[in-house]
């Protein structure tokens, strides 16, 4: 799993940020359950998770901040809003190739990564805002950060479920940012792209049967009925072997549940990072029980991967309708003749 780590960094701005209230229902935008905002004349403030924000107005847009999270830099580089970055953690997760350049120029600083933060080089930067994702065993990291004058803002995106609510969050980075009707826009055609899609599976004569996820060790961690894999499925006009499931997590299973449940499925998606068939099974060669496995197509999230980084996981973060057109292609090629696919990859 690729570090996601965010920082909000207070250094001119008093950006009040509190555990206990959520914005009222009066004239706010709602995202998804999990963050909603409120643009209003004077302020900027936002629910994230348990917490909220309140930033003025005449301390937007934001001009420095520093990123600890790869699939986060997805939202700047749909935006074109690279040069806004000063820091970056484990820079390594990074896909962007003019983020890279930005940290050859020494314009993007390399800050750490989850092991260790420098803490020195983060508040000697002077930046506006770090984000994260709030995770608790760095409680300790964030009171040493507050310490230091420096506020926190935590946007889980990780946790977002529906792929277009994930995408939507552009339009709160559009807002502190200062490019509100460019993100908005840019939301509108992902929007439109995604429901267009789902308008044309519908159109496909068959509903293949589909199977997700790996094994580690000695379970098979298949992800859960309402996760965001599930959703692309189905939206896709796949018939998803775990839809009955609530979970919006991955569900740790045993080869033999895994077994049963899939024998009539024609697809094996999200792999992971493996290459080949045969790289497959020399993780576990059960795998070659499977029926799909020797007459049905396998898919990992390889096509655009370097080194140990992966473009699905950032810029697939936003564009949920390039990830949908990637599963619409697999299930029903006739419906997408020319199409070539963008984040997946068919193992050999």
């Amino acid at each position: 799993m690729n570090p996601k780590i965010f920082l909000f960094l207070l250094i001119f701005l008093p950006i009040s940020c509190k555990k206990e209230n959520a914005i009222s229902d009066n004239q706010r935008t709602k995202i998804s359950a999990r963050i909603q905002y409120r643009n209003d004349v004077g302020f900027l403030e936002f629910q994230s998770g348990k917490f909220t924000y309140k930033i003025p107005k005449s301390k937007l847009p934001l001009q420095k901040v520093m990123l600890l999270n790869a699939s986060l830099a997805g939202y700047f580089t749909e935006l074109g809003e690279e040069n806004r970055i000063v820091g970056i953690s484990s820079p390594e997760y990074i896909y962007s190739e003019k983020i890279h350049r930005r940290i050859r120029e020494n314009k993007i600083e390399n800050i750490g990564n989850e092991q260790k933060y420098d803490i020195e080089k983060i508040i000697a930067s002077k930046p506006n805002a770090i984000f994260t994702n709030y995770i608790q065993s760095f409680e300790n990291t964030y009171d040493l950060l507050k310490k230091n004058g420096i506020e926190i803002i935590f946007i889980d995106d990780y946790l977002e479920q529906k792929p277009l609510e994930k995408a939507k969050i552009i339009e709160l980075f559009g807002i502190l940012f200062g490019v509100e009707n460019k993100a908005i826009s840019k939301y509108s055609e992902i929007e439109k792209n995604y429901n267009d899609l789902k308008k044309l599976a519908l159109t496909a004569k068959k509903t293949p049967l589909v199977l997700s996820n790996e094994m580690y060790g000695n379970q098979w961690f298949l992800a859960g009925g309402k996760t965001s894999i599930a959703e692309f499925i189905k939206d896709a006009g796949g018939d998803y072997i775990f839809k009955e499931n609530i979970d919006e997590k991955a569900v740790p299973l045993s080869f033999e549940e895994v077994f049963s449940k899939s024998q009539n499925a024609e697809f094996w998606v999200n792999i992971g990072n493996k290459k080949s068939k045969s790289e497959l099974l020399t993780a576990n060669p059960n795998y070659a029980k499977l029926k799909v496995f020797g007459i049905g197509k396998l898919y990992a999230n390889t096509a655009k991967e370097k080194e140990k980084s992966n473009d699905y996981f950032e810029s697939g973060t936003v564009r949920a309708d390039l990830v949908l057109k990637d599963y619409v292609k697999i299930f029903h090629p006739e419906l997408l003749p020319n199409y070539k696919l963008t984040y997946l990859k068919e193992l050999d």
